[in-house]
């Protein structure tokens, strides 16, 4: 996708002055003189679809975990912070993670622009260039205008919503100012919570409007359409954007109150209004109709006729395919961008000595904190479950053969047994076994002891933790004989139904409906080979009516989600959206003695870190300082 000269000839002051910080002197100058002019971007239908893809090109590149402000941010993953790793695209999600968050240079700073984002400013500019210029084309039939003015507008909207996530109050770009308009004009304010909001809930309505025409239902032309908008997509990303405006972080917070605009505008509302959630239902129950309407549903397992397999492990697979399984029927929007760097980047290095390929690194490590938040094998948290073992969660045992998800005659520790199949299906670890479409019977063994086949075998690509993120690896993922390997590219699950049951469950417990919300956890629960809620927590929970006030369901669906949606770069947001980032990420980072040979040392846990997050300042995302001197009307994040 090509973009055009005169996206940056008639840049306005407005974006001049949103992201870019320097003197406007010589930046038009570096525009090649044989680029297209804006006039020419739309003589006709063809030169306007490449500008409808320039507006695509502005989506974040969420697929890959150096780019996701959602995936090495918090505490679920932990990396190997080696200086000399230029393997990395950036470090900076893993800077925000330490604590090394800056005002003066913002690590993933998706205002301006930086090493690894890109301004969505300048995103949003093009989409407002194209909705002002779509009617140009004579040749470009009227059905299909509607639906690209339908994508723009829910790509404007997306990337409002994907500021505003990170952000907070922003300004609002519905129409780019003319390049005659003053410096006084130019120079934007920050908008209240609610009126960013409602803006972006309005687009995204216009986007889904319309029967038989605008957005489609679902894709049918797979082989050129996949990755494009439906109404559906549209509709949950309503739902998404509001329930986090329903969620305490924007919801009668407090902690925000002196955060208000130049002329004295208060920015966050600090009444509590429980009517947002209820919006945050119906929008749900909208977007999940869409969806089912159009074929949704939750991924299951089929085998083919080649495929023998136990009841577990087609489990197993249902769970890792509702993420890795190709535009599956349970996805309502995916990235088309490659998840080939994130696959290799989670899987262990399955060669054997003394052969090693760096192109299967291991370095995407989950936390020992995110092995504890797994279910039992009965449903419940491990602190609950009266008949596990929580005390000696830590101490060695010895397998056997019965033991689901270990290898037999092996030591690990307890933490590894008994637990739901979720935790077997997202994580491999020493003892644990991976099946994959070319090792089935049996599976692959995942051994991790110094000198073992996944062991650490330098000093950069291996497992910080000693755990590998198996739910992002593709089961069709090939190591060759004699070396190489091939991976099946999938579409990263910007969200899928699963999510939204989920979202909607929340919503629905929020407004004092306790009933429906059990039968979305059910169905998710289902899937994931567990009991309902109330059978686990009637017959193992120590505290069995837990699920019957409305605080301890929010505490479990929030495990729940915490759970469904790991190492999908939800837990991040969530946090966030629940105001738990504060104890959460103030809590230190374990792993597993993984440079020891012996399974007691290698079974041993080691301090990795201890994270500290400053509330109320690390909630939101600092405002880069040049960009307050350049605008004086913006106003910086509180605390930064």
């Amino acid at each position: 996708m090509k973009l055009f000269k005169t996206t940056y000839l008639i840049l306005s002051a407005v974006a001049l002055t949103l992201v870019i910080p320097s003197c406007k002197k010589g930046f038009l100058d570096i525009v090649p003189d044989n680029v297209p002019t804006l006039d020419n971007a739309f003589t006709n239908r063809n030169e306007a679809e490449k500008f409808l893809f320039t507006c695509y090109s502005a989506l974040p590149n969420d697929a890959n975990p150096d780019f996701n402000p959602g995936m090495n941010t918090g505490d679920e993953f932990w990396i190997y912070p080696n200086p000399l790793a230029s393997d990395y695209a950036s470090f900076e999600p893993f800077n925000i993670a330490q604590g090394l968050q800056s005002r003066v240079n913002p690590a993933m700073n998706y205002w301006d622009g930086s090493g690894s984002a890109k301004s969505l400013w300048l995103g949003i500019r093009n989409c407002n260039i194209f909705l002002e210029n779509v009617d140009k084309p004579i040749d470009l039939q009227p059905y299909e205008k509607e639906r690209w003015i339908a994508e723009v507008k829910f790509l404007k909207a997306y990337l409002h919503w994907y500021l505003f996530r990170m952000y907070g109050p922003i300004p609002i770009v519905d129409k780019n100012l003319p390049i005659t308009a003053s410096i006084e004009e130019v120079k934007l304010s920050r908008k209240p919570v609610d009126s960013v909001v409602n803006y972006i809930a309005d687009l995204l309505d216009q986007a889904a409007a319309g029967q038989g025409s605008g957005l489609p239902d679902k894709i049918l032309n797979a082989s050129t359409e996949l990755g494009r908008i439906t109404k559906p997509a549209a509709l949950a990303i309503k739902a998404r954007l509001l329930v986090t405006a329903a969620s305490p972080l924007f919801n009668g917070n407090a902690d925000f109150s002196n955060l208000r605009s130049k002329d004295g505008q208060p920015l966050f509302n600090p009444s509590y209004d429980v009517k947002k959630w209820q919006r945050a239902a119906n929008a749900c129950k909208a977007a999940i109709d869409a969806a089912e309407v159009s074929g949704a549903s939750l991924y299951r397992f089929i085998p083919t006729s080649l495929q023998v397999v136990d009841e577990a492990t087609k489990t197993e697979m249902s769970i890792r395919n509702a993420v890795c399984q190709k535009w599956n029927q349970e996805l309502i929007w995916g990235s088309t961008a490659s998840t080939n760097y994130l696959q290799r980047t989670a899987c262990p290095n399955l060669f054997a000595a003394p052969q090693f390929d760096n192109g299967l690194r291991g370095q995407l490590a989950p936390t020992l904190k995110m092995a504890e938040l797994f279910y039992t094998k009965n449903g419940v948290p491990i602190t609950e479950d009266k008949t596990w073992d929580y005390a000696n969660r830590y101490t060695l045992k010895a397998t056997t053969a019965t033991d689901q998800g270990l290898q037999n005659n092996y030591q690990t520790v307890g933490l590894h047994f008994d637990r739901e199949p979720r935790f077997y299906a997202d994580i491999a670890f020493d003892g644990s076994k991976m099946y994959m479409q070319s090792n089935q019977n049996p599976p692959l063994n995942i051994q991790n002891k110094l000198t073992q086949i996944s062991a650490k075998k330098q000093s950069l690509y291996y497992s910080i933790t000693g755990y590998f993120t198996k739910k992002l690896i593709n089961w069709n993922l090939v190591i060759g004989a004699n070396g190489g390997i091939t991976t099946e590219n999938y579409p990263w699950p910007i969200i899928r139904l699963g999510d939204l049951y989920l979202l909607y469950a929340e919503a629905l417990n929020e407004t004092g409906d306790l009933a429906t919300p059990l039968t979305y956890l059910n169905k998710i629960r289902d899937r994931a080979g567990l009991q309902s809620v109330e059978s686990s927590w009637t017959n193992f929970s120590n505290n069995p009516g837990k699920y019957t006030s409305q605080g301890g369901l929010r505490d479990i669906i929030q495990q729940e989600r915490a759970i469904e949606m790991a190492f999908e770069g939800s837990r991040f947001w969530d946090l966030r959206r629940w105001k738990k980032a504060g104890a959460q990420l103030n809590a230190p980072i374990y792993g597993w003695n993984v440079s020891t040979a012996s399974f007691a040392d290698y079974n041993t846990r080691v301090l990795l870190f201890n994270q500290a997050f400053v509330s109320p300042r690390d909630y939101l995302w600092p405002i880069k300082e040049s960009n307050l001197q350049v605008n004086p009307n913006l106003v910086q994040n509180t605390g930064w």
